[in-house]
């Protein structure tokens, strides 16, 4: 079982530095998916300067997550929710100021559930992007901790069909591409680790999902356009195995809020998923 930090728990926000270069923006960028006409996330003298997909701020706040579990045991360690709030376009390069907390411990009897939160701050100190993540640690529940509240549903309309639907195929390898980008955990690559875990076979990463679905929600309602993604939060439903097929929908409410849901041939992967968007 993971060695959890549990004094960190309520603390002030923690910070660390995130250094990257032009690179590890593009492989990310492959990671989730990114093909040669995306050249504006692959190139780094495209006109107009490199790109960053939003969902790379998770990947700039993973160093606090590994602090907090700090021996890696992934098969108890599960992703529940992952939001990024975009306020500004990430630079392409440089240092990132990383401020993360351990907000809350819920109790649910056979799994503690874990808040994240995380601010990341550009080296000029302007405010990027707010980070959420949301973590099952299964085997450390029935503590006598605070349950938490019960979430609230919300759903697709039934019976509408979606404003917008973007599909994209996982590539057999994805999996083997996205640890590049450093979750290492061999739930992702071992077959035989995999099946330890209750898997047929290795399983995609739970951000490798977001990031192809944010991928979809900027193409799909933002065009493009990084000052029009303001938000996007899922709760993770059901793994998604490379080789199949990741269709995101959304339905306009009003405000510019989407309600999304992202699904493969199998199975609803994301839920209870939304998405702002400026106009």
């Amino acid at each position: 079982m993971r060695e959890i930090d549990w004094g960190k728990v309520g603390r002030e926000a923690e910070s660390h530095v995130f250094q990257y270069v032009w690179k590890d923006v593009v492989l990310y960028a492959l990671g989730i998916g990114a093909q040669i006409d995306e050249l504006d996330f692959l190139y780094e003298n495209s006109t107009g300067g490199l790109k960053v997909f939003p969902s790379f701020a998770a990947i700039a706040c993973g160093e606090f997550l590994r602090k907090f579990a700090k021996r890696v045991e992934g098969n108890r360690f599960l992703h529940g929710e992952q939001m990024v709030h975009l306020h500004k376009p990430i630079p392409p390069e440089g240092k990132l100021t990383v401020e993360g907390r351990v907000a809350n411990v819920f109790d649910k009897g056979k799994a503690a559930v874990i808040h994240f939160e995380s601010k990341g701050y550009s080296e000029n100190g302007e405010h990027l992007f707010d980070v959420e993540h949301i973590t099952f640690h299964v085997g450390a529940g029935g503590f006598g901790g605070d349950p938490g509240p019960k979430a609230v549903p919300f759903n697709p309309p039934e019976g509408v069909s979606p404003d917008v639907s973007v599909s994209f195929k996982i590539p057999e390898n994805q999996a083997a591409l996205y640890r590049l980008s450093g979750d290492l955990n061999f739930l992702h690559i071992d077959p035989a680790y995999a099946k330890l875990g209750g898997f047929d076979k290795p399983i995609l990463h739970g951000l490798c999902t977001y990031g192809f679905a944010t991928r979809a929600v900027l193409y799909g309602l933002c065009q493009g356009n990084l000052t029009r993604f303001k938000e996007f939060k899922v709760r993770f439903a059901d793994v998604v195995y490379p080789g199949e097929t990741l269709t995101t929908e959304a339905w306009k409410e009003s405000g510019g809020r989407y309600i999304i849901q992202a699904r493969t041939e199998r199975a609803v992967v994301l839920r209870n998923a939304h998405a702002l968007i400026a106009s």
